[in-house]
This record gives structure tokens, C-alpha cells and sequence, in this order.
């Protein structure tokens, strides 16, 4: 068990070369077989992990030795559910593409493994220097799938996702090379020796603001978010599921890991200011999805009120709320790539995802109609799915932290009611009849991935505890790190 996690993290790199090799045609089938053989060492890595040894799997070699700069990893239950979700997904986002025209497919899907390396690389990463590598890393390949598959505005709108994502990680270097120069004697980029760093008030104050846009930039917290409808919707549809369903994930990660613990008066001090402008996020994007007529925009903004609220709950710093944020980044990953998928669906066939153009597809697709219910359901948390468990606690750890915070970020709960209930209904219901020429019948490989994500949204519902249980000590050490500084 001691190499399996370098392993897990090398995969992604090892299949992008391989899924060069074969013909162009084959080259989709190839990268969904190497991320299923990804998936199932995740499993194998999870099935071995002890959730009361903490950080396990440690790694370090010295990289560059005179600089203080390790390659050093290791995982703990945070980690090990971001490297689930990252290897379950990827392979359904692969899956998600057969049967789309796609321009150059060997290129489209070696960055999409080229990604999930970096993302793996992001949670496992215990050396700021190497975390600060992946990071930019797994930048470079969504920035070109977004660039060359992306809709007509596509130069415009990556490049400004590029210049506020390039911007925040400039301001998180320099936040990294700030904590390098203050560890003592040799310095060094190591997570631990952050943590042990005894930084002044206005000290832990510049660490906290420039590592903050960073991460929040990438979630994206209100109101660094402007960057985000736009580029959801014109990227490919596997680009945005790996946005979305992934990559913001990196920066809450970023807040758990590398903030919270490095500069906890700081987090104590301005923490609610934060926490306002999330909320002030999960209200004005729920209001904002709520008058969307497109359906991609719609479930755009929505991704912006729910990562709202989990950044919320991180910064409460007790428990319920933390734990809430670690499931909600997964429940949230699962359902955004449904929903996303839906609407990629829709497009395909129908050349449209204008609510008021649309209707009665209840008529036509039971499967796609019952898997879109189940998605849907999850995201507005209905108990026994997989968004109730995580907003509960959420909602439950913020009334514990300020009862206002917790009435005005509580209106997630029904205003993502009204625009999921709203845009479910204009989509499916009503008597318009679409011929199977104009719906045509879903194809086994959008069968598979609707059914996979529904079964998930279902049975991360009912037993929470499975992926709970993992991380729950290694949140309870991460407070503890924070409370007694």
C-alpha cells in the first residue's frame, strides 16, 4: 500500500501517452478504459485507508534540496474523498463525449487525462511549491479544451478566464514565497512547517488576502465569480463538467488545507466579512439563476449559489459545517456533472436549450425523465439524496456560527427550489409531443452515465456515512490545528 497513492496520481499521466498511441477513432474507448483502471485503484487506495492514522501514504523525496523544495504527498480522509470523486467522474465526463462530433479526439482527451493528473496532483500535494506546480498545471489544459472546443466567443471568454485564474495564482505565489522566507534556519515550502509558523496579526493578514483570491477566484466566490457564466457555457460540455463537477473543488480544498491552518487568527478576525460576501453569492446567484431563460446559464449560476454556501461553512470552523462542506464538494461534483450533462443532451438534439422553446420531453424519454428527476432532486436537497445530507449540516453549522448568516444563506434551500422546480417543468412537462426524429432515443453510453450519476445521488443519500466516516477525523485534526493557534 505504501507506493499505491503515487500510483494513483501517476495513472492519469501513464494514460494520456498511452491514449495517443491508437487511431483516432479508437482513441475515446482508450482513455474511458484507462479511467475506469484509474477508478478502481482509487477504490483499492480507499479500501486500504485507516481513518484514525490521519495523513497516510506519505511520500517525500528531495526535489530540489538546496531550495528547501520536496516532492512530497500524502492523504488524508479530505484528500481521499477529492481523489474519489476526481477518478469517478473523469471517466463518466469521457464517457459523457461518445457519440459528439469532436475535432482532433486525441488531443481533446489527453488533456482531459492531463487534467486529472494536475487535479489529483492539487489534493495529494503536501510541499507549497509543488502544490503551487499542479495548480498552475492543471490550469493549461482546460484553458486549451475551453480554447479550441469551446462556442464562437471562445477566444474572448477563456482569455478572461484565464487573466483572473492566472492573477489569483500570481497572488498565491507570492503568499507561498512569503511563508517559505518566515520558516526559520533552511527554509522550506513544507505544509508542515507552515502550520508551526508563528506569524503577527498583519502578517497572517497578507497571507490571508492573497491566498484567499486565489482560492476564491476558483470556487468562485461573489464577486470574483463574473468569469464563470460565460465560460460554463461556452465551453464543451466536458470541459464545463470537469469545471464544475472538479476543478472549483480545488480551491475550497485550498481554503481546508493551506489557509485555514496556516493563518488562523486571521481566519478568526475576518472570517465573518468572508462569509457575508459568500452568502451575499449563494442569494444574489440563486436570484440571478432564477431568470435565466438558458437552461446551461441557469445551472451555471446555481453552481455559484451551492459553492456558496459550502465556502460558508468552512469559514464557521466548527465541525457540523465542515463536514457538511467536504460532502457538499462532492454531492455538488456528482450533480453538476448530471445537470450539465442534461442540458448537453437537450442541446444535441433539440438545438436549443431555451426554456420557453422546450416541453414535453416527458412524452418521449422515461429514463431521461426519471434521471432527471433524481439529479434535480438532489440539488435542491431532498432527504434522502446525496445534496440533503451536506446542506443540512451546512445550514446547521452556520445557525451555530450567526443565526442571521444562517436565515439569509437558508434561502439557497428555496430559491433553488423554485429555479430547479421552474426549469424541470418548462423542460419536461406540458402535451408537446417531440417525434423520435427530433428526440432521438438516448444511446447506451448517455443511458450509462445518467443512470451512474442518479444511482450516486441516491447512495450517497442513504449511506453518507461510507465517505463520512473516512474523513471525519482528519476534519477534526484540521479544527483542532486551527483552534489551538
Amino acid at each position: 500500500m505504501n507506493n499505491t497513492l503515487l500510483i494513483v496520481l501517476l495513472w492519469p499521466l501513464v494514460s494520456m501517452v498511452l491514449s495517443l498511441l491508437p487511431a483516432k477513432e479508437a482513441s475515446g474507448k482508450t482513455a474511458f478504459a484507462l479511467s475506469l483502471a484509474g477508478m478502481l485503484l482509487s477504490v483499492y487506495l480507499f479500501m486500504g485507508f485507516v481513518p484514525a492514522n490521519g495523513m497516510q501514504q506519505v511520500m517525500s523525496y528531495a526535489w530540489i534540496p538546496s531550495m528547501g523544495i520536496s516532492f512530497k504527498i500524502g492523504m488524508d480522509g479530505i484528500s481521499l474523498l477529492l481523489i474519489m470523486l476526481t477518478n469517478v467522474l473523469t471517466p463518466l465526463i469521457i464517457l459523457s463525449s461518445f457519440g459528439r462530433k469532436i475535432e482532433n479526439p486525441k488531443a481533446f482527451y489527453a488533456l482531459i487525462l492531463l487534467m486529472q493528473f494536475a487535479l489529483l496532483g492539487v489534493f495529494v500535494a503536501l510541499d507549497g511549491f509543488l502544490f503551487y506546480i499542479f495548480w498552475e498545471l492543471a490550469l493549461l489544459p482546460i484553458y486549451f479544451i475551453c480554447l479550441l472546443w469551446g462556442g464562437k466567443d471562445r477566444v474572448r471568454i477563456t482569455l478572461k478566464f484565464f487573466i483572473y485564474t492566472l492573477t489569483g495564482s500570481l497572488l498565491m505565489l507570492v503568499s507561498l514565497i512569503y511563508l517559505y522566507l518566515q520558516t526559520p534556519d533552511t527554509h522550506t515550502f513544507d505544509i508542515d512547517a507552515f502550520y508551526q509558523l508563528q506569524l503577527s496579526g498583519t502578517q497572517q493578514a497578507f497571507v490571508l488576502w492573497t491566498m484567499f483570491f486565489a482560492f476564491a477566484v476558483k470556487i468562485p466566490i461573489f464577486p470574483l465569480h463574473s468569469w464563470q457564466p460565460d465560460t460554463y457555457v461556452d465551453a464543451p460540455t466536458p470541459g464545463t463538467m470537469l469545471l464544475s463537477g472538479i476543478m472549483l473543488k480545488m480551491g475550497i480544498y485550498g481554503l481546508l488545507r493551506w489557509l485555514l491552518p496556516t493563518v488562523p487568527a486571521a481566519v478568526h478576525e475576518y472570517g465573518f466579512l468572508i462569509m457575508a460576501f459568500c452568502v451575499t453569492g449563494v442569494v444574489y446567484a440563486s436570484c440571478i439563476a432564477i431568470v435565466q431563460k438558458d437552461f446551461k446559464r441557469l445551472i451555471a449560476y446555481a453552481s455559484i449559489a451551492h459553492v456558496g454556501l459550502i465556502s460558508a461553512g468552512v469559514f464557521t470552523l466548527n465541525s457540523e459545517a465542515t463536514e457538511g462542506a467536504v460532502f457538499q464538494m462532492l454531492s455538488h461534483g456528482v450533480n453538476a456533472v448530471g445537470l450539465f450533462f442534461i442540458a448537453d443532451i437537450i442541446m444535441t438534439r433539440l438545438k436549443t436549450r431555451t426554456l420557453s422553446e422546450l416541453g414535453g420531453i416527458v412524452n418521449n424519454q422515461k429514463i431521461f425523465t426519471i434521471a432527471f428527476m433524481i439529479i434535480m432532486l438532489g440539488t435542491v436537497a431532498l432527504p434522502l439524496t446525496n445534496g440533503f445530507v451536506g446542506e443540512f449540516l451546512l445550514l446547521a453549522g452556520i445557525y451555530a456560527y450567526h443565526k442571521w448568516m444562517a436565515f439569509f444563506a437558508g434561502l439557497s434551500v428555496i430559491l433553488g427550489a423554485v429555479y430547479m422546480f421552474r426549469s424541470y417543468q418548462a423542460i419536461m412537462l406540458g402535451s408537446r409531443h417531440w417525434s423520435d426524429s427530433e428526440f432521438t432515443p438516448l444511446t447506451i453510453s448517455e443511458k450509462t452515465v445518467l443512470v451512474s450519476v442518479a444511482a450516486l445521488v441516491i447512495l450517497m443519500g442513504i449511506f453518507p456515512s461510507v465517505l463520512m466516516d473516512a474523513a471525519a477525523p482528519s476534519i477534526k485534526t484540521l479544527l483542532s490545528l486551527v483552534s489551538a493557534r
